[in-house]
């Protein structure tokens, strides 16, 4: 950890195109403990972001803990029904598949409402991290809202939900719609999330100018601060292509990042910069550029 509680990483270690590119993991290095293993001894954080897609087991959360040193934390993505998103059922438990509502052939996945199967899809999802957590290497679970998820009471109520469903696990909520951070809105939202003690999760991504992207606004709402860095591919933002993620930040950018984790450090326990721009490598790219950036405050 650098110095003024700052930590650096990326949002995976298997991202595919990562590995095809062979930019950062030498040859040999090919099974996924052998992976997490290396990725741990050059960074100390990473976000898990397979746990969106499938509930992990606490034999994988287990697996994680033993396979990297003290000190290290691992941010989980909160199963994609915990946010409102679609899921695949085939990847749930017997017990958790038939709590789900009928499958429509017109839609792509399951939208799930009852709060009864969402409470069960969450307590698994504790259990799961037990391990995690028993080891002092669980950071947050990650809430990520999909684009149409705005800003209104009921959401709000939401949020402290959540909080709720996660048995006393930190979590952390990141937005896709502009008017979370409207002037109207703003100072409201990081108020109930101090209140309720939520960390907010400041996103660097293409702009629009319109409630399609949200503005670069550092904010810490608890004694932890989270940077997460999507690249600035305006051209492929809004698709649904691995490239909207294809973009590398320029010493410039990264500079103006790194000013703006310095300064949310000044009042934080720990700030995260975390790189999603994760294909072929960008993110690590990045991640090892920002620490030479931040090397004088060791």
């Amino acid at each position: 950890m650098l110095s003024g509680g700052i930590r650096i990483g990326t949002c995976s270690w298997t991202e595919r195109s990562l590995i095809d590119s062979g930019a950062f993991y030498p040859p040999g290095v090919d099974s996924a403990e052998q992976r997490l293993r290396f990725y741990a001894s050059r960074f100390d954080t990473v976000e898990i972001d397979s746990s969106y897609f499938s509930i992990p087991t606490r034999a994988m959360a287990q697996a994680w803990a033993e396979r990297t040193p003290s000190g290290f934390l691992f941010h989980v993505k909160a199963f994609g029904a915990l946010t409102g998103h679609r899921i695949e059922p085939q990847g749930l438990a017997k017990e958790l598949r038939e709590m789900l509502p009928a499958a429509d052939p017109a839609q792509t996945g399951v939208q799930v409402c009852e709060p009864a199967a969402l409470r069960a899809m969450a307590q698994a999802m504790v259990e799961a991290l037990q391990p995690l957590k028993a080891a002092h290497k669980l950071g947050f679970v990650i809430f990520q809202f999909p684009p149409w998820f705005g800003y209104q009471k009921a959401n709000l109520e939401y949020l402290a939900y959540c909080k709720q469903l996660m048995a006393g696990l930190p979590i952390a909520v990141e937005f896709r719609h502009g008017s979370w951070l409207t002037r109207r809105h703003a100072d409201d939202l990081f108020a109930f999330l101090r209140e309720h003690k939520i960390t907010y999760i400041t996103c660097d991504e293409p702009q629009y100018g319109t409630l399609a992207s949200l503005p670069f606004h550092p904010e810490a709402t608890t004694s932890m601060a989270y940077l997460r860095l999507y690249g600035r591919n305006a051209e492929s933002w809004l698709g649904h292509s691995d490239l909207r993620y294809d973009y590398r930040y320029d010493r410039q950018e990264l500079g103006e990042i790194a000013e703006a984790a310095k300064r949310l450090s000044v009042d934080t326990r720990a700030t995260f910069i975390m790189f999603k721009n994760c294909h072929a490598g960008h993110a690590v790219a990045n991640a090892l550029q920002m620490r030479e950036l931040l090397a004088p405050r060791l």
